[in-house]
């Protein structure tokens, strides 16, 4: 009779782990997804969307596409404030992360935002990477390639937000 509680103990950490999961799910906010820089005061939103254009280039980063979203919703009669969307890409590491898995394509490519909030505040905004690589079990050489992508996309960021040339 002493086995039995014995045999309970994976269950009930089972359970705790299953338990902790949901609870850490349920508090989980849309903002904890993403990665947010606002432009320095002294940087315009052209300005910052040069800076972009120049870092992805020097990083062999590739725009790949860029909505202008609010010039759409002005068509239709919105006043949104300036929301633009730019897409990045480095077209050999998203191949190889198709080839190991293609639910990356959910990923591609790289977005990075820029909005103006409703005080007319400027922010860029992207899917936070370093959230994203850990859970996606790749083998050491995809790991490097992930983090490199995570790493250039948050230095285009950083260049737009700053204005650096």
């Amino acid at each position: 009779m002493r086995s039995k509680p014995l045999l309970i103990l994976p269950f009930l950490a089972f359970f705790l782990a299953l338990t902790t999961a949901i609870a850490s799910a349920q508090t989980m906010s849309i903002s904890d997804t993403v990665l947010k820089m606002p432009l320095a005061d002294d940087v315009s939103m052209d300005d910052a969307v040069d800076s972009m254009k120049l870092r992805a280039n020097s990083l062999n980063f590739k725009l790949v596409a860029h909505l202008p979203l609010y010039k759409e919703l002005e068509a239709m009669g919105v006043d949104s404030g300036r929301i633009e969307i730019y897409q990045f890409c480095d077209a050999r590491i998203a191949n190889e992360m198709l080839q190991f898995n293609p639910d990356f394509a959910a990923y591609l490519p790289c977005r990075i935002a820029l909005i103006e909030d409703t005080e007319g505040k400027a922010w860029l905004v992207t899917l936070d990477l370093g959230k994203i690589i850990p859970g996606a079990n790749l083998p050491p050489e995809l790991l490097e390639k992930a983090e490199l992508v995570r790493d250039n996309i948050e230095s285009i960021m950083t260049a737009g937000a700053n204005g650096e040339l």
